[in-house]
């Protein structure tokens, strides 16, 4: 058993250059909540504030204090209540070649997940050859909740439901 214990102190906290807003204090409810394990893998010591990682080597790392990009692009997911803007962080031959349908049920490769309509937002890079999208969120959602909610998704039909009618 100390054997166990010496061996993984060894692995050593993970290196993580904070987001920009990392030192707002809404950050802070939601990183005590984050939980031990995700997505089966063990949460890991960081060098930055606002910052966690899990899996050893890291397979996700998250980050609070990022700000999102407005006007979003890129799929909107609403995961138990918590809505995620899901971006591809590498390229693969069928995204290059245009043949990217249904990407994200599928997905390969290094993603982020950004908390959308809450600020400061949460932003987690995976590897989803080792970590499933749906369980990593659905794992995170207790401690996104901890940052209000002041915006939701809208797909392209809800705005244009939104819009007055013209009469015409």
């Amino acid at each position: 058993m100390g054997l166990t214990l010496l061996v993984s102190s060894c692995a050593g906290a993970v290196t993580v250059t904070p987001a920009p807003d990392a030192a707002n204090p809404d950050c802070a409810p939601a990183m005590v909540a984050m939980p031990g394990t995700l997505a089966g893998l063990d949460q890991r010591e960081t060098t930055a504030q606002a910052t966690s990682a899990w899996g050893d080597p890291s397979g996700v790392i998250l980050k609070c204090g990022v700000t999102v990009e407005r006007p979003v692009v890129d799929p909107c997911v609403n995961v138990n209540g918590v809505d995620w803007v899901v971006t591809r962080q590498d390229e693969d031959e069928d995204s290059a070649s245009g043949e990217a349908s249904d990407e994200v049920s599928r997905a390969s490769g290094t993603w982020t997940a950004t908390t959308f309509g809450r600020s400061p937002a949460l932003q987690v890079t995976f590897d989803a050859d080792r970590v499933s999208s749906s369980s990593l969120l659905v794992d995170l959602e207790s401690a996104a909740q901890r940052i209000p909610q002041t915006q939701q998704c809208l797909s392209v039909d809800q705005t244009l439901e939104d819009l007055p009618d013209s009469g015409a």
